[in-house]
């Protein structure tokens, strides 16, 4: 696996590096905001770990700029600015996850390798259809119909969650913990800003519609007669 580490401080650097390559990971490093973005703009690593405070531009405008340029790596922030608004502001902007420091790298290697099945998908067969809705995880599209619906990286990961488990009501919780990963807070509205943003793309313009809000508990994918 092929990882990029954007961190200025050399002596967490040099931790990172050492220790994720004695466990086999492929290591770029970079040392400023710039230069960590030019390295991603490659699109040739497989993980990007940011820390959010760097010389230049910042992790999170790091990550905005990438998204923005259509690269899609998985980014895990790993910062000691962990307080609930940063690891909201980082996951809103498309981050896959969220690290404080101080940390083990037992624990980061832990948090890689669950973005990485995550990414994967690994749970259960490539194509799911229900009703006109059908989603190849192998492919990464979805489909209404025969119309293409374009999702964000994020998006295709909930729709994903909601899909392996349809007809089963999915908490905040479920839902923060199956697609962001532990430690994230499921009381904020992430959970429910990314089900309208997803919505609006699935059922909006199409019947039957599938995504259901379930008063109290959460959010269902089924189709109901």
């Amino acid at each position: 696996m092929h990882l990029l580490i954007v961190e200025d401080d050399p002596e967490t650097a040099s931790y990172l590096e050492r220790g994720l390559s004695e466990h086999d990971f492929v290591v770029d490093a970079a040392s400023t905001g710039d230069a960590g973005l030019e390295i991603g703009l490659t699109g040739e690593q497989d993980l990007i770990i940011l820390d959010v405070r760097l010389p230049g531009i910042d992790g999170f405008e790091i990550l905005r700029r990438l998204r923005s340029a259509g690269i899609e790596t998985p980014v895990l922030f790993l910062s000691a600015q962990g307080d609930v608004h940063n690891r909201i502001e980082g996951l809103t902007l498309g981050a896959d996850d969220f690290l404080p420091k101080p940390f083990s790298l037992a624990e980061l290697i832990a948090r890689i390798r669950s973005v990485e099945r995550r990414r994967r998908g690994d749970t259960g067969g490539d194509l799911i259809r229900i009703a006109n809705l059908q989603i190849d995880r192998a492919s990464r599209s979805v489909k209404r119909d025969t119309m293409r619906i374009d999702l964000t990286q994020k998006e295709f990961q909930l729709l994903a969650y909601l899909a392996r488990i349809h007809g089963q009501v999915a908490t905040r919780t479920m839902i923060t913990e199956n697609v962001w990963g532990h430690g994230f807070d499921s009381y904020s509205n992430l959970v429910d800003v990314h089900i309208n943003r997803l919505r609006r793309k699935i059922d909006r313009d199409f019947d039957p519609k599938l995504i259901h809000t379930v008063k109290g508990a959460g959010y269902v994918l089924e189709h109901r007669d």
